[in-house]
């Protein structure tokens, strides 16, 4: 939805399946964060050489810990549209984790002694599987190391929509903690929150049309 609003605005859109995902070829089990890394290297390349004009980077959730990896180590510098974005990567796991203990429908001291098993496991070195996921230590270490976190001296303009199904209209304490830190840093950044579902985690198909209006004024107001 958002793909199709943004291209009918005049945005040229490139999603993008990482290595192991969607219609994109390997196994998940094989994919790696450097090899994700790589991917975004791929996209970028295609974008500058084939499409004129500014250039936006457009994350969900995790994403922005890969993202944020990738423009560090590039020197990449461009506005940034940011989706719920994940504060830490280790937070991150911990949560993925934890499907495994709510599928055997564990109590919460059981549910914490399984996901400490389970790291011990990966950092050993041994993939496990989670709700049909295989996990390889690869892609959790770099996902473990992983922050959001701007580079030094970053000029161009962020732009961070998070969902809310309930009154909420205040950015969350995460994103309020972020948006002080990258003050602080002198980047330039809004946060708003919009109405919606936590689509990115429901069974069946929601849809957040409020995320998508909202997206499409941030990009409009870049492209001005």
């Amino acid at each position: 939805m958002a793909a199709r609003a943004f291209a009918s605005h005049g945005w040229t859109v490139v999603q993008l399946d990482l290595f192991g995902t969607g219609d994109s070829a390997g196994d998940f089990g094989d994919a790696t964060w450097s090899h994700w890394l790589a991917d975004l290297d791929l996209a970028w390349s295609w974008v500058r050489d084939k499409v004129p004009g500014r250039t936006v980077l457009w994350s969900l959730r995790g994403g922005a810990l890969l993202g944020s990896d990738w423009a560090r180590a590039r020197g990449v510098d461009c506005p940034w549209l940011l989706w719920q974005p994940v504060m830490t990567g280790r937070q991150h796991l911990t949560q993925f984790l934890r499907l495994k203990s709510a599928a055997a429908m564990l109590n919460a001291a059981d549910a914490q002694r399984t996901t400490l098993e389970l790291r011990n496991v990966l950092a050993a070195g041994t993939a496990v599987e989670v709700a049909g996921y295989t996990l390889n230590a690869a892609l959790v270490q770099g996902m473990e190391a992983a922050q959001l976190q701007m580079a030094p001296g970053r000029c161009c303009p962020l732009a961070v929509l998070e969902v809310s199904s309930n009154e909420r209209l205040t950015p969350s304490p995460a994103l309020e903690r972020f948006c002080r830190q990258i003050d602080a840093e002198g980047v330039s950044g809004t946060a708003s929150v919009v109405a919606g579902p936590a689509f990115w985690q429901t069974v069946e198909i929601e849809e957040a049309p409020a995320l998508v209006a909202a997206s499409q004024t941030v990009l409009d107001g870049w492209a001005a």
